[in-house]
């Protein structure tokens, strides 16, 4: 990031792509290590869940449909339905495994990234081992943002669902009621852009400041004010993509295997290809919009307290506090 802080706050939407690409290829040796180590199983496990929650699916559903023209409390049905069971079962497990898994990836992505580019942005050298070595100091905080960030998501739903509910049960099925709820979900899907939009700030500020959680994201409220329709264009934009990625897995891969195989097997390499590079170009777009937010609001950042900040994640600096600021003058 070879800009002046100042001038940061005049990027637009293109402007903060073409930085984010110029940071991307002028450090292509550290993002490609990163990459390699946590973006590649990221990509690998997305596309890997969409093709066996399918193939689970199919299954519970052909199964179904046979219980439901075999003859209850026969040996069959029971058979069958002990099967559907265990499917179901099976298919939830998969569930859970693969949302903590992208999880745990998605949140050592973020911090690898972010502490990544903060280094490159304070003339720091940086590594991969540093960046490993960092990591897990930084995931616990990002940890704690989460979790502060699905609760508010979680009340959002449902409170937006028993508004619902309740608006249905009031005006009933009708010309004005269909109106209603659709106006309704128009507001309910400006909210959740809205808190998603703040979460990944919030990501940001996480790592880079010395705030977390709800903190974290009021900090992230503030910082948005000002930029957020750049904020939604980038959230528009990255949410195509993941949707287009898998809209084209779904119909060339899991469902398109009879057109052949060869051409399904190129297709899920170019789904997998191009899915890395959009979640690394995410990442260090919301980390380049962190940077411009604060120039806009004139916070200016002191390189050498970044720095230092950064540090402490290593171990290699402890910030004086005030207790040893009185001892050291009680001593003198």
């Amino acid at each position: 990031m070879d800009r002046e802080q100042e001038d940061l706050q005049f990027l637009g939407f293109f402007g903060i792509i073409n930085e984010s690409f110029k940071i991307i290829f002028s450090w292509r040796k550290i993002f490609s290590q990163i990459t390699l180590a946590l973006i590649l199983p990221l990509s690998f496990i997305f596309l890997a869940h969409i093709q066996i929650s399918q193939l689970l699916f199919f299954n519970i559903q052909d199964n179904e449909d046979s219980l439901n023209h075999t003859q209850k409390n026969s040996p069959t049905y029971a058979k069958l339905s002990d099967v559907v069971s265990s499917e179901l079962a099976a298919l939830w497990a998969f569930k859970a495994a693969y949302f903590t898994f992208l999880l745990i990836l998605s949140l050592l992505s973020t911090s690898a990234v972010v502490y990544t580019i903060a280094s490159i942005y304070t003339a720091k050298e940086i590594t991969f081992k540093k960046v490993l070595s960092v990591v897990p100091k930084v995931w616990k905080r990002l940890l704690i943002t989460f979790i502060c960030s699905f609760a508010i998501v979680l009340v959002y739903n449902i409170v937006a669902g028993a508004l619902l509910f309740s608006c249905v049960a009031f005006v009933g099925f009708s010309a004005s009621g269909d109106t209603i709820v659709v106006l309704f979900l128009i507001i309910y899907s400006i909210g959740f852009v809205y808190i998603s939009i703040v979460w990944h700030l919030a990501s940001v500020v996480s790592v880079l400041e010395d705030v977390y959680g709800f903190k974290a994201m009021i900090k992230s409220k503030a910082l948005i004010k000002g930029k957020m329709w750049i904020a939604v264009g980038f959230f528009i934009l990255l949410f195509l993509c993941f949707m287009g990625i898998e809209v084209v897995f779904e119909n060339f891969v899991v469902l398109g295997m009879e057109r052949g195989a060869g051409i399904g097997i190129l297709v899920g390499i170019l789904c997998f290809l191009f899915l890395f590079k959009v979640i690394l170009f995410g990442l260090v777009v919301q980390t380049v919009i962190y940077f411009v937010c604060k120039s806009y609001h004139h916070e200016n950042i002191d390189k050498s307290s970044l720095a230092d900040h950064l540090e402490v994640y290593l171990g290699e600096y402890v910030p004086l506090k005030a207790r040893d600021l009185q001892l050291e003058e009680f001593r003198v």
